[in-house]
């Protein structure tokens, strides 16, 4: 009981946030009588907050180091311009397109990047000044107008699905295969965990809880592939994702620069008499942010099939509520990518619930900002007490 305890005291933020998420399906499943976890409901729920969680899993790093970025909205929309005038008005080819609005991210996270480290101009002041001159320049090269159809292979990146070689009766088999290949995977990687735990003398579940945890991760994917494989199979996007979590949840946890992150937000002048390189790393964090929005900006736009003046709008305020709901501190030094995407699930879910039920989006709006609120105060009520 006493390792239990302890166990819950050190993860309290994560796992809050994943019985919060529970709690919210299971409360909008009831109330909008079984539509929410329909195949076709859930497809949609990834196709619309794909771009969010791209954002958020970028965010999670700015956050963990201390700063905020307010400008990644208007970063994605003026991207999302740019991709329209290569592709639909200079015909160029899609991938070429692609990997120059990635690129022309990393310098906008250059830039932004250079007044904040080396500089040392607040974070706020730089991207509230990148988000009115970004958006400024989305209105400048759109001139106001919108920008479409954009090609069918592009589009592909948001509405597209993976396709099934085994061409399933009603169902999509190639799904279910990556869905039991995925849960072992995690499995092996949880007996990994715990033998190390033991071999070390971390705390560690007992086993009952230990098993009862390796049978729910086997029940959540492949119920979750299966519901998947019952509409269209998997989304492109989700194959994005899953990439991009899996990576940077990778660099958090096992990687020398994550441990740097990590140390710059929590004790800067710490992190710098240990030998951090603490300016790189805050630059080398909104470089790779300005990439991510850049990414977000491309998905947003082929799921639209259009770029428009008024792309990204909010985007920054929904990544950032992502962030702090999944257990982010409002101080810096901590955070998890997984915990960023739970929190984004949460926002979507609840976006979601609201909308089947017809709740206006002014009400919306109220909800989303109480539960921020709220997430925040528990974190910081949580470092009062420690």
């Amino acid at each position: 009981m006493k390792s239990i305890n302890s166990l819950m005291k050190n993860n309290m933020r994560q796992y809050s946030m994943i019985i919060a998420l529970v709690i919210i399906v299971i409360f909008f499943q009831i109330i909008t009588g079984g539509t929410l976890l329909k195949p076709l409901n859930i497809t949609n729920l990834i196709l619309q907050n794909s771009y969010i969680l791209v954002l958020a899993v970028g965010m999670v790093l700015v956050i963990i180091t201390g700063h905020i970025d307010l400008s990644v909205g208007s970063i994605a929309a003026f991207v999302g311009a740019i991709s329209a005038i290569m592709m639909i008005d200079m015909q160029l080819n899609p991938i070429i397109t692609i990997i120059a609005c990635l690129l022309l991210g990393a310098v906008v996270g250059a830039w932004q990047g250079f007044w904040v480290a080396y500089v040392g101009i607040p974070a706020f002041i730089v991207t509230l000044a990148g988000m009115l001159l970004f958006r400024g320049l989305t209105l400048v090269v759109m001139q106001g107008q919108s920008i479409a159809p954009y090609p069918e292979a592009f589009q592909k990146i948001s509405t597209g699905f993976l396709p099934d070689p085994f061409k399933g009766d009603g169902i999509h088999v190639l799904s279910i295969i990556i869905g039991v290949i995925i849960s072992l995977v995690l499995v092996g990687l949880e007996f990994r965990n715990r033998k190390n735990q033991i071999k070390y003398q971390f705390n560690s579940l007992p086993i009952g809880l230990f098993y009862a945890k390796i049978i729910g991760i086997l029940a959540v994917v492949n119920i979750f592939t299966f519901v998947l494989a019952s509409y269209r199979g998997i989304p492109n996007i989700l194959v994005i994702l899953f990439i991009l979590i899996a990576f940077y949840t990778f660099v958090m946890k096992k990687t020398i620069v994550g441990r740097h992150i990590y140390a710059v937000g929590g004790n800067l002048k710490a992190a710098s008499l240990s030998g951090v390189k603490t300016k790189r790393v805050t630059f080398g964090v909104f470089v790779n942010m300005g990439v991510l929005a850049a990414l977000s900006g491309l998905i947003f736009a082929a799921r639209l099939n259009a770029a428009t003046p008024r792309a990204g709008n909010l985007f920054e305020l929904d990544a950032i509520a992502a962030v702090f709901i999944g257990g982010a501190s409002a101080y810096g030094g901590v955070g998890t990518v997984i915990g960023a995407v739970v929190g984004g699930l949460v926002m979507g879910v609840m976006n979601n619930g609201m909308s089947i039920k017809g709740l206006g989006i002014d009400w919306q709006q109220a909800i989303k900002g109480l539960v921020l609120l709220v997430a925040v105060a528990f974190d910081i009520i949580n470092k009062k007490k420690s």
